[in-house]
Formats: C-alpha cells, structure tokens, sequence
C-alpha cells in the first residue's frame, strides 16, 4: 500500500525489461576506464552550462554525438554496445544522477537506499534486494548527493552532515555523510507514487476487503475523524490518499506534509509544505506553525500527512472546534500505541495538561483508528479498524470492527489470513444513516467478507 504497491500492481519486473537491465549491468574494468576518459574529455569539449535550458532528449542527443566523435577520435577498441554502454552512463552522469538513474526509471522500485560507494539496496514489493550498481568511489558519491540537494537550496559538508530534500518527481531523499554515516555517504530514496491505487487494486492485492472499503467511504463522508497508524513503509500515506478520495468535490481542503506526497484528485485543495532553517539555522515554518495558520483559511477539511510532534495539539484542538472529518497518520504499531504516542507528542508542547483531561480531549477528537502493517511476505494490510467510544475512568476506550486473522504462513512464504468484520455494530452507524449515507449493517458481520464495494 505504499508506492511500490501502487506501481507494482500495474508493471512487470521493470518499465523496459531490456534496456533496464542493460543500464544497471556493471562496467567492465576496460569500459569504465574508458568511460572516465570520455567523461573528462566532454567536460572541456561541450559547455555544460548550455544544456541547461535545452530539453532533455535533445540534450542528451548532444551528448551522444560529440561522445560519438570523442571514442571515434580515440579509436577505442570497443564493441557498438559497449560504446552504447558508456555513452548512456556518460549522459546519466551529465543529466541524471548517475549510476542511480536506471533505479529512477525503474517503476517497480519503492525505495533505493545507498549504503556507502559499493552497495545499493532497493525495495520491490515490500522486500529488499542487493543491486549491481555501484559509484566509482565516496567523492562520486558525494557528487550525486550534492547535485540533489543544490538543487533545493540545501548545503550538505561537515557542518550540516544531514539533509532532507526532493527529487524534481516528489520522490523524497535523505542524506547523511562522514563523520556521522561511519562508513561512507548514505543516501535514501522514497520513490513518489505517479500512479494511484484504486480501491479495486486494493481488494486484487488483498490490502483490504470490499466491507471495510464501504465503512471507510461511509467514515469519510460521514466526517468522522481518522488516524492511519502503522510503522515505516507500511502504507500509512497510500492509505490516507485513498481515503482522501471520499472526500466530496465540495469540501475546501488544507493539507499539511513535511514533504509534499498526498495526491488529492479534488477541484478546492490547498497544499502546504513546511519548510527546514536556512544555512544561518533561521526561517523554519513547522508543521505546528502551518496547523495553526490552516485554521485561518477556512478549510473544510484538514489532512495531516503525520503527525510527529507539538502539532498534535493543535490537530486535536482543530478536530475538536469544528473542522471535523480531518485525516492524518502515526508511526505506531498498534492502535493503543497510537493514541500513547499523541499523548506523548502533545507533552512535547511543554503545555501541561492533566492526564485524564488530555486523554478526555484525545478520546473527543479521533473517532476512528485504522492500522496498517506490511508483513513477511512484503504485503501492506489493513489489519484493524477501531472506533473510539469514549473514556472509561482514566482510560480511553475502544472497540474493534474489523481485525484481520492470522492462519501461518505458506509454502511460498505468503502470510495467510483474512480481514474480518468481528460482528460489533458501531456506534457510528446511527450518524452516518442520519446523514443519508447508505452503510448496510450486514458489512459488520461476522461473514460479511464477500460484500461488493460500490462507489457512491
């Protein structure tokens, strides 16, 4: 259910199995010397500033002809396809970002995460795989993460050895060099989603069932409050862009990220985007800073993309002074952990609050959690919905109306289970026939799992 769920469902291993696999197939010692030779030689040769309002297959056909000319002038021993070979490694290393761009182009890749010059890791499907790719050296490296982050406006060196910053697609990176990453340059890369699950995908994939898909839609309409919880890659933020979508044509909606990812398809969406220090450590704009300023533009609906710190506060308050039906998600493993941890965020404030008076506030303003996990097999599931009922002495209290059902583990390695309604009627129920929404009670029982879901 994150982005490599999203293209996955709709590609094969790669976008052009042949030529993919031809740009990630490793130079050989000859190849790469004589790369190098021709790169160096280019630089004197061809102005490389020129290129930079010219459009890319124009600029790349440049570069392949005065390389063309360079290894014709040299008379390099080489095959056509080795020449093919360097000259596309040399037009990457120009335009691109090197060795990383066959990855780039990859659609089935959801995550690329450089551990150092020699070792690169993806992610397909929800698993890690080892690549050949590889860069000549840290100082190479460095290169690529420098030309990432200039292009934002960010610095990266000894001073400021971290760095967050986005790729021209949305993808979003992450940075760390020496002496913090001990053993070389560590660069993560999560891949933007360009094509959007469906519900229909969701169901195929086993994500979720088409009963939980009719509570979500009706949860959503209804204007009830939601928290997608789950850890690291779980699908939290595909999940809520679904979600989303629910979300009427009429509504004026505000979203908040830290880095832009949600995909809102509505006609009345504001996007906001925070903003880290300059060089000079000054002119951050927080999350918190941008809840607070979303509540004075009149929005319908306020979309969190997470929740990670003091912001909490001022969701929970937004949530509980009328701008109801907001939508945002956690990092936590459980439900339970996920109203904890708003606790937490909300002690980060450094405001005081008494706890049964915090969890009193907490337990009136989120109406529904969903949790999602990906598995062993690599799979994103939705494995519970809760509602929130209220507050019992000191401790909110919850009921589960969906929970999936572990039964092991397959020959191929597949986890076996399903997502299952427990049979519990929700308190809900009587708010979303009260404003017209169909919802049959017969999603909530216990054998309900061949509903068909039908967007309304």
């Amino acid at each position: 259910m994150s982005a490599d769920l999203s293209l996955a469902a709709k590609h094969s291993a790669s976008g052009e199995p042949g030529e993919a696999d031809d740009r990630m197939r490793p130079l050989s010692p000859a190849e790469r010397e004589w790369k190098e030779t021709v790169y160096q030689r280019l630089l004197k040769v061809l102005d490389l500033s020129l290129l930079g309002g010219v459009e890319d297959k124009d600029a790349r056909r440049q570069i392949r002809e005065v390389c063309e000319n360079l290894i014709a002038e040299e008379r390099a021993p080489l095959s056509i396809a080795s020449r093919q070979r360097i000259i596309r490694r040399i037009e990457d290393e120009v335009l691109g970002l090197g060795p990383l761009e066959p990855l780039l182009a990859d659609k089935t890749v959801s995550d690329i995460l450089v551990n150092g010059a020699r070792q690169v890791y993806v992610e397909r499907r929800g698993k890690l795989e080892l690549t050949n790719i590889t860069f000549t050296n840290d100082a190479h490296l460095l290169n690529i993460i420098d030309r990432i982050v200039s292009a934002v406006g960010r610095r990266i060196d000894e001073s400021s050895p971290m760095v967050d910053a986005r790729l021209k697609d949305g993808s979003r990176v992450n940075a760390i060099i020496p002496p913090l990453a001990i053993d070389g340059p560590t660069l993560s890369i999560r891949r933007f989603a360009v094509e959007l699950l469906s519900i229909a995908d969701l169901i195929q994939l086993g994500s979720l069932t088409a009963a939980i898909a009719q509570v979500m839609d009706a949860i959503v309409k209804t204007r009830l409050n939601v928290v997608v919880s789950g850890g690291t890659g779980a699908g939290k933020t595909t999940l809520l862009n679904l979600m989303s979508g629910f979300i009427p044509d009429t509504d004026r909606i505000v979203t908040i990220e830290d880095s832009a990812e949600l995909q809102l398809q509505q006609p009345h969406v504001v996007r906001l985007e925070t903003r880290p220090p300059n060089i000079e450590g000054r002119g951050a704009v927080t999350q918190r800073d941008l809840v607070r300023n979303s509540l004075r533009m009149r929005p319908d609906r306020i979309v969190l993309g997470e929740v990670r710190g003091g912001e909490a506060l001022d969701m929970l308050q937004a949530m509980n002074t009328g701008h109801d039906g907001s939508l945002t998600t956690i990092h936590a493993n459980t439900p339970r952990d996920a109203l904890g941890r708003i606790e937490n965020m909300v002690s980060m404030t450094g405001i005081s609050f008494p706890t049964k008076a915090l969890r009193s506030q907490i337990a009136s303003a989120i109406d529904i959690v969903i949790q999602v996990e990906r598995m062993e097999d690599g799979r994103r599931r939705v494995v519970s919905l809760q509602e929130i009922n209220g507050m019992e002495g000191d401790i909110i209290t919850s009921t589960e109306l969906f929970a999936f059902e572990r039964r092991g583990i397959d020959a191929k390695g597949n986890v076996l289970g399903e997502l299952k309604p427990t049979g519990i009627v929700p308190a809900f129920l009587r708010e979303v026939h009260a404003r017209g929404i169909e919802l049959p009670i017969d999603v909530f029982r216990t054998d309900a799992s061949g509903a068909q879901f039908t967007r309304r």
